[in-house]
């Protein structure tokens, strides 16, 4: 999958109402949302032949976008039906969904007030967002340089395009040295997130996890959390600061293309792959299996 460019993958592609050839999905290179990051975009995953918490997903969506200023065409029952059409049409039962909305190129500069809102939905196979192997002992992350802004200067609660420069920049800069990802602090100083995933903590079996108040609260950390409490756990969600890695046991990752991903160290700090990391990663593979799955089984 990796050899192939993503223009060039077979299939069909949803964008504004219709189903078109993978290759022909195109924009102009002047378009608004290229230039400006005036677009917002989901992550989702199809397990079975259903996708995850596909409403939630689209709901998401659309508050994202209004909160960039724009509205979206298209209902949310409309981005569900569409999702789920295109998987069939693509022939997965197990798939990565891609739904994303921009300004288009009836206008160039900073305001676009009149430019068409476009939406497009892409579905294509994607492993893991870590290498199993690695998983399995769990991820080595990065301190990341840039961190999470105050969300007085960015709108924090979308998941915009534009948001997710510095976490392409902190990435890239982790890759360098030899990890995986990397571990994003927020503008005050304070832990936030990986680049892509919310992040978790266990000491003496508690979980502890930062409040989301300048970064997305996750789906699947919502899920993850309440998968938590069911187990009994107890999940507290506070402020956490930097030099309490040293005293935390256990280390994991939450995100759609993450799902439960354990870490084993961050920077200098080490953490082993626990029993409740594992459990949790067992507990989500099971909950987002479709129930008629689990009722053939």
């Amino acid at each position: 999958m990796a050899s192939v460019p993503f223009d060039q993958l077979d299939g069909f592609i949803w964008m504004n109402g219709e189903f078109v050839q993978w290759a022909d999905a195109k924009i102009h290179v002047l378009t608004h949302g290229l230039h400006y990051a005036s677009a917002v975009f989901e992550g989702e995953r199809a397990y079975g032949g259903e996708i995850f918490k596909l409403t939630d997903h689209s709901e998401r969506l659309h508050e994202s976008a209004r909160l960039l200023g724009f509205k979206i065409p298209y209902s949310v029952a409309e981005i569900d039906d569409a999702c789920r059409t295109l998987l069939k049409k693509q022939g997965f039962q197990d798939a990565y969904v891609r739904p994303i909305a921009w300004r288009g190129s009836e206008q160039m500069g900073v305001s676009a007030q009149n430019s068409r809102i476009n939406c497009a939905i892409a579905i294509w196979q994607w492993p893991s967002y870590f290498d199993p192997a690695q998983k399995l002992k769990g991820v080595r992350l990065d301190l990341a340089e840039w961190r999470r802004p105050d969300p007085r200067t960015a709108p924090s609660k979308s998941k915009a395009a534009g948001l997710y420069m510095i976490c392409t920049m902190s990435k890239h800069a982790a890759e360098a040295k030899g990890y995986a990802d990397a571990m994003m602090l927020d503008w005050r100083g304070q832990v936030a997130e990986a680049t892509g995933a919310n992040i978790f903590f266990v000491k003496d079996g508690k979980i502890h996890t930062p409040t989301p108040d300048c970064f997305l609260d996750g789906i699947t950390r919502r899920t993850v959390i309440g998968l938590a409490k069911d187990r009994g756990f107890e999940v507290i969600e506070r402020t956490i600061m930097p030099e309490e890695l040293e005293g935390f046991q256990q280390c994991f990752l939450t995100g759609t293309a993450a799902e439960v991903t354990p870490v084993s160290e961050i920077g200098p700090y080490r953490f082993e792959v626990g029993e409740i990391a594992k459990t949790l990663m067992n507990e989500y593979s099971a909950a987002v299996q479709p129930k008629h799955a689990i009722a053939a089984e």
